[in-house]
């Protein structure tokens, strides 16, 4: 089990959207590549129905996946152009991509579609792709880790990267521990047919007691996500109420909807690991990082991750290098900290109703910096990664 055939430069574990763009990257940059995935690879029928599980990715995260020939193909891809921000006493801001001189602000695309597109590349690259398997037993040393799969294969590389998500099966093994905020909500997620047109307009709504955001898919389609600390209330909800109930609460911008993809929910919490890297192994994406929804930059992140850690590990002769890891550490540590910051206050801002004034004042402020050319425009390069 310790032959050639058995260790690697890299072994993956997670072939979510970061892990697979991950493998495809360092693979590119010359790295022998093992990709762990515990769910086997189904891509049949990605033509019937909709994703509701969809992301806003950045122009530079487009031109990530495009550099790996991962990019999905534009039927089924959402643009946004433009947003519209409300608050919740009559707060409003404007900003547009062209405030920027972009394109789009971002690209709506479905999760399921994203993922078939990188894992279309993976079986044509020369990677290990070990799908329908689970890791039980990860040891690391100075100079390697060693992996041991459920099904008895040992595993060993230089370095071990973690993809597997919030609850990170790689971080628990490592023995690092990571602060975790629930937001006390859940977000809501489901995909509606629109009665008209939404002209590539990402609208958001600061309700007092939640976020509700509509989200630019193709064709005359939007996909939702509410945060709410009552998700249950929404789940169960016929189509009919759902949908008259979302159309009511966005003052129907898009006139009535239909539910093209039921309603489902998922918990929203803050993580903060006390580190990204430990000894032969880094953490990426939702494993070393998680932020609120409202500003649709988690998969952004973890996009960034991948890039990053790729091109530090290009031509590098020992790609688990501590010194590099460490550096990888310090690269990401601002850009994530930033916007997990921006969120967690912005959550807290909207969420706040005990301090006299302060529901006004920050409408107010809303509606101060849309009258501002020179903020707005620094609200749209932000958004898209400028």
């Amino acid at each position: 089990m310790n032959t050639r055939q058995n260790d690697f430069d890299v072994i993956i574990v997670g072939g979510g959207l970061v892990g697979a763009s991950l493998a495809l990257a360092l693979t590119d940059a010359g790295r022998r590549v093992a990709l762990l995935e515990g769910q086997p690879a189904r891509f049949d029928g990605l033509e019937q129905g909709w994703d509701a599980r969809v992301y806003a990715v950045s122009p530079a995260n487009r031109r990530f996946l495009e550099s790996l020939g991962a990019w999905p193909g534009m039927e089924r891809i959402g643009t946004i152009a433009s947003m519209d921000v409300r608050g919740d006493r009559g707060g409003r801001i404007e900003f547009a991509a062209s405030d920027a001189g972009a394109e789009a602000l971002a690209w709506i695309a479905e999760n399921r579609w994203m993922l078939a597109a990188l894992w279309r590349q993976l079986e044509q690259r020369d990677i290990t792709l070990l799908a329908g398997v689970r890791p039980v037993a990860l040891a690391t040393s100075a100079r390697q880790a060693r992996l041991t799969l459920d099904d008895g294969r040992e595993f060993t590389a230089a370095l071990l990267v973690g993809a597997d998500g919030a609850n990170s099966w790689v971080r628990n093994q490592i023995g690092l521990d990571a602060s975790v905020k629930p937001y006390g909500q859940s977000g809501v997620v489901a995909n509606f047919d629109c009665e008209r047109p939404h002209g590539n307009i990402a609208r958001q709504w600061f309700l007092g007691d939640g976020i509700l955001a509509w989200l630019p898919m193709a064709g005359q389609r939007m996909s939702m996500v509410w945060s709410t600390a009552e998700p249950q209330a929404l789940l169960e909800l016929d189509a009919e109420t759902l949908a008259e109930t979302v159309a009511a609460t966005g003052d129907y911008a898009l006139g009535a909807l239909q539910v093209i993809t039921p309603a489902v929910a998922f918990p929203l919490r803050l993580i903060r690991p006390e580190s990204t890297v430990k000894e032969r192994v880094v953490l990426v994406g939702d494993a070393a990082h998680t932020v609120h929804p409202l500003a649709g930059q988690g998969v952004n992140l973890g996009f960034q991750d991948a890039a990053t850690l790729a091109a530090l590990l290009r031509d590098r002769r020992d790609p688990g290098d501590w010194l590099l890891l460490r550096r990888f550490a310090r690269e990401r540590k601002e850009a994530v900290a930033t916007m997990q910051t921006t969120c967690d206050a912005l959550f807290a801002l909207f969420h706040q109703h005990e301090l006299p004034g302060l529901p006004w004042l920050r409408n107010a402020g809303l509606s101060l910096t849309n009258r501002l050319t020179p903020l707005k425009r620094q609200f749209a390069r932000h958004a898209i990664g400028f």
